[in-house]
C-alpha cells in the first residue's frame, strides 16, 4: 500500500526548502495512492549551513555565523484513480542566525497543488516500467518579505511546473530518474530600484525560470522503501551575489546535493507511516552548504464517492 505524501522544495540561498524530495510521496518519485484513498501527512524539517559560495567562490560570514532554517509541513493526498493523484502542501518556515544583529523571519510560505498522472505501465521481461508527468502551482499565502535575504523565508514567486518520471524495477530493487522545468512569475519588492549587474528604477524583479533533475535508487517494498538520491538545481539566468553584499532574490542559485531516505509502514497496519531522510549540499553557487534532515508521519483512509454506493 503506497501511503506517501508529497513535500515541495527548492533549496533558497538560505537553505529553505521550496522544492526538494523529502520524505514520502514527492513530485519526483514513482509511488502514487490508490483509487479513493486520501493520506494526511505532518512533517518537521530543520538544515543550516555556515560556508557558502559568492558566485563561486566558497567563504563564511562572521556577521551571520550559522543560519538554520525550520520548516513545519502539512499535506494531504488524493486518488482520484489508481493513476492520476492530487496533492497539495503547506509549510511553516522560520529562520535563524546565531550570529549578528540580522533577526530571523518565520510565517506561511507558499502553498502547492499538483497533479501527478501516471499514462505508462509496462513490463518487459522482469522489469516493470513506469512513466509519471507532473503538473504543479505553487504561491505565497501572504505578503513576506523576501527582499530579506539569507533571512527570509521564501522567494515570494508564483511557479508553474511540469516534471516527467522514469521509473524502472526489478524484484524490489528500483531505479527513478526525473526532470522538471520551473517556470517563476516576477516579483515586486519594496523599494523603487536595486542593482544586480546593472542599475534598474523598478520595484519589480525579473525571476528567472529553474530546471531541476533528479536520481535515485535503492530497495522499494510494501513496508519499507531505501535509497540514495542526487539532486541538481540550476536557476536559468539570474546573477552572482556581489562582493560583501546580501543575496538577492533573483541571484542565480544553483546547488548540487546528495542524501538518503527511508519510509517505513507498519505491518499490520500499513495506512501508518514513518518517513525521513538526511542530505547535503556537494557544490553551489550562491546558496549556502546546508545539511539538513526531516522526518515526519502519514496516516492514508479510504474514502468512497456517493456515486459508488449502490
Amino acid at each position: 500500500m503506497k501511503i506517501l505524501y508529497f513535500i515541495s522544495s527548492i533549496l533558497l540561498f538560505s537553505g529553505i526548502a521550496l522544492s526538494v524530495p523529502a520524505l514520502a510521496q514527492t513530485e519526483q518519485d514513482a509511488l502514487m495512492m490508490s483509487k479513493n484513498r486520501v493520506c494526511a501527512a505532518a512533517s518537521f524539517g530543520y538544515n543550516s549551513w555556515s560556508d557558502y559560495w559568492e558566485g563561486t567562490f566558497k567563504r563564511n560570514n562572521e556577521n551571520i555565523g550559522r543560519l538554520s532554517t525550520k520548516s513545519y509541513m502539512v499535506m494531504l493526498n488524493y486518488g482520484v484513480t489508481k493513476n492520476l493523484n492530487i496533492i497539495a502542501s503547506l509549510p511553516y518556515v522560520i529562520t535563524d542566525a546565531n550570529k549578528g544583529t540580522l533577526a530571523g523571519l518565520k510565517g506561511m510560505q507558499d502553498v502547492g497543488v499538483f497533479l501527478k498522472w501516471r499514462p505508462i505501465t509496462k513490463q518487459l521481461g522482469k522489469q516493470d516500467i513506469r512513466i509519471f508527468t507532473v503538473a504543479g502551482y505553487t504561491t505565497p499565502t501572504n505578503d513576506y518579505n523576501i527582499d530579506f535575504l539569507p533571512m527570509s523565508i521564501g522567494l515570494g514567486s508564483k511557479v508553474l511546473s511540469g516534471r516527467l518520471i522514469a521509473d524502472v524495477k526489478r524484484n524490489k530493487i528500483f531505479a527513478t530518474a526525473s526532470a522538471a522545468y520551473m517556470h517563476r512569475s516576477n516579483v515586486n519588492i519594496d523599494r523603487s530600484a536595486y542593482y544586480t549587474d546593472r542599475q534598474i528604477n523598478s520595484n519589480e524583479v525579473r525571476m528567472p525560470d529553474v530546471g531541476n533533475f533528479q536520481v535515485s535508487a535503492g530497495y522499494r517494498s510494501r513496508i519499507l522503501i531505501a535509497s540514495a538520491f542526487l539532486d541538481n538545481l540550476s536557476t536559468l539566468g539570474g546573477f552572482d551575489i556581489r562582493k560583501n553584499d546580501m543575496p538577492f532574490v533573483s541571484n542565480k542559485m544553483n546547488s548540487t546535493r546528495t542524501g538518503l531516505e527511508a519510509k517505513y509502514y507498519l505491518p499490520k497496519h500499513d495506512e501508518y507511516g514513518i518517513h525521513a531522510n538526511i542530505w547535503h549540499v556537494l557544490q553551489g553557487r550562491n546558496v549556502g552548504q546546508a545539511t539538513g534532515f526531516m522526518a515526519g508521519l502519514s496516516y492514508a483512509f479510504n474514502v468512497k464517492s456517493k456515486s459508488l454506493k449502490k
